[in-house]
């Protein structure tokens, strides 16, 4: 079993055994900051204008985002669409607020993209470099005798066919010594493969080249003259930007890298990148996976001809249409994981190839315009989408029963307040396991649950590790906090909810949006005499992790002690039956302590 490959199954397995893994093989140190942290203040906006003025009609901006809305399997947080360089209909989704940064996943390969493109004009790289003579330093003179050239061209375009991928990343600190002594699947070039190694490969060669880190490289170079200035990328254990994913961006300062490419690398009259590169990399050079369009340097080729796609899994994306004079970034957290997704299908089908908008400004049509943006409120608020009916008896009455609900909650909490539960089981974490992969940050596992009200205000507090998360929680509204999980800073929402099961057992639903990412969690607890039941989900959830950690499902049921047992399809629902357990846990405490409010 290669290395990767024994990392992801031993990572796997202690999940399901409720092992601790913060003493990972991959070494952790606290990366992300808060996002209060660096200067929010949006520098370079774009112009706003209404959709007629720049002849597109609001109603058909209103029916995409009603699409994207209500279409199962989204959860849609930022919407923006740009014309003529100018923002016609920008959405931020309940409770995910304006201007903050958000995960981009894989988009930011495109970016990767662009500064190998700026390395390449600075003549310090060439396209058809072998990238083991590039880091020759770190082979042997017999290692590389046995190793197929493979180019940078070959990177750009998901050809290398080197088999360290993705799960290398929690195999060692060691990224791109293990890229450079995996083996080979093929002949280099001959196939495409996605593998965002290939991507964290073209960042470490750029710090070959010059020195620094390829974040250090395009800020005086991108992100400055564009005015980006508040994002962060994590690197590697080793200091290397990660190239494939790992960054954090606002909505408008993705749309000002779609709107770079829509001016052929050009912004306020200076290259940024080279225009020729601009061409090159939108221009397909491979077929991709089925149900695509094809694949150019670290980007996507889209449906309509001439145009692409930056894009980033559950749902990151920029799509660019040259031919429209369009750009459409959007920020979700779906619960698919790749570029051929239902989300890119609606916006494929509100902007078909035969789709031609006016050159021309249309007639201004205030009504549909209002009514745009009476979604847009509702979709911010997480107001119902259907028409709210006026009325002072029913305002009077909708106040009534805020007033009512508000005091059956303070009932209910008051009557948690002042208790602490301990754990019997103590391998979940408070963060999605999504994202204590993505991040390197595992949990050491929540040890306690308590609860306490002070000045009115309700707290779920959990005690994980060194930590002890106090979390807001509002009903009725969610309340944004951040929070810090071993050095590392997360905005989330949280809101909760009372309810009664069928055994008439007392229901606390905490749900917990993290704000910059692409995930959330949920947990209900259930209140019993003197036990509390915790079950935990996560979303995107059970479905799409199963399908990401498949092989590993392969790879267990393969081994030589269980392949003892008779029943293979047995033994391998008994471990699928073991990872779905692991995603969504079920967690019992015993009442420890209660003390008088």
């Amino acid at each position: 079993m290669a290395k990767e490959r024994l990392a992801v199954t031993e990572m796997v397995m202690n999940l399901v055994l409720g092992k601790n893994q913060t003493d990972g093989r991959v070494t952790y140190f606290p990366q992300k900051p808060s996002f209060w942290e660096t200067d929010a203040v949006q520098i370079q906006p774009f112009e706003r204008a209404t959709p007629e003025s720049q002849g597109i009609a609001s109603e058909q901006l209103r029916t995409l985002l009603l699409k994207l809305a209500t279409s199962p399997g989204m959860e849609m947080h930022h919407f923006m669409a740009l014309r003529h360089g100018k923002v016609i209909c920008e959405c931020d989704f309940s409770p995910y607020p304006r201007g903050m940064w958000h995960i981009t996943h894989s988009m930011c390969k495109s970016i990767t993209g662009m500064a190998i493109g700026m390395l390449i004009e600075e003549g310090k790289l060439s396209l058809e470099e072998n990238i083991y003579d590039i880091f020759a330093d770190r082979m042997s003179s017999l290692a590389k005798l046995f190793r197929p050239e493979i180019t940078v061209e070959q990177l750009l375009t998901m050809t290398s066919l080197v088999t360290f991928n993705e799960s290398g990343a929690v195999s060692g600190n060691d990224w791109l010594g293990g890229y450079l002594s995996a083996s080979v699947s093929g002949k280099p070039g001959s196939a495409f493969a996605y593998n965002s190694m290939n991507s964290y490969v073209l960042s470490a060669i750029i710090t070959k080249r010059t020195g620094l880190s390829m974040e250090e490289y395009l800020r005086p170079r991108l992100f400055e003259p564009l005015g980006i200035t508040h994002y962060f990328w994590e690197t590697c254990p080793m200091g290397v930007t990660k190239g494939g994913w790992g960054l954090f961006l606002t909505a408008e300062d993705m749309a000002k890298l779609g709107q770079l490419y829509l001016q052929h690398g050009r912004w306020n009259g200076q290259q940024i990148v080279p225009e020729h590169w601009v061409e090159e990399s939108t221009r397909k050079h491979v077929e991709s996976t089925e149900g695509t369009y094809g694949y150019g340097y670290q980007l996507w080729m889209e449906q309509r001809p001439g145009s692409f796609e930056f894009n980033g899994m559950l749902g990151q994306n920029v799509v660019v249409y040259p031919d429209l004079d369009m750009v459409l970034v959007t920020n979700a957290a779906n619960n698919e994981l790749f570029q051929d997704c239902a989300m890119l299908g609606v916006i494929r089908s509100c902007f078909p190839p035969e789709y031609q908008p006016h050159d021309a400004a249309l007639p201004e049509n205030l009504a549909a315009y209002q009514s745009l943006q009476r979604l847009c409120g509702r979709l911010a608020k997480n107001e119902p989408l259907t028409k709210i009916q006026s009325g002072g008896w029913k305002k009077q009455r909708k106040g009534r029963e805020r007033e009512a609900a508000v005091c059956r909650v303070e009932t209910s909490f008051r009557h948690l307040a002042g208790r602490s539960y301990e754990l019997q089981q103590k391998h979940v974490g408070i963060v999605p396991l999504l994202m204590q992969v993505f991040h390197n940050n595992m949990s050491a596992g929540i040890e306690a649950v308590s609860f306490a009200m002070e000045e009115g205000h309700c707290y779920v507090c959990f005690r994980e590790g060194e930590d002890l998360h106090r979390i807001c929680v509002g009903f009725g509204r969610p309340v944004q906090q951040t929070l810090s999980v071993r050095g590392e800073y997360y905005e989330i929402a949280a809101e909760g909810s009372f309810t009664k099961d069928e055994r008439g057992r007392m229901v606390l639903r905490l749900d917990m949006a993290f704000l910059e990412e692409a995930a959330r969690r949920s947990v209900y607890l259930f209140f019993e005499g003197d036990t509390v039941e915790l079950r935990w989900y996560e979303f995107p959830g059970k479905a799409m992790i199963m399908d990401g950690i498949g092989s590993v499902t392969e790879e267990l049921s393969s081994n030589p002690l269980l392949g003892l047992l008779k029943d293979r399809e047995a033994v391998e629902s008994v471990i699928h039956r073991l990872m779905e357990s692991t995603i969504e846990p079920v967690v019992f405490g015993k009442l420890e302590q209660e003390r008088s409010e």
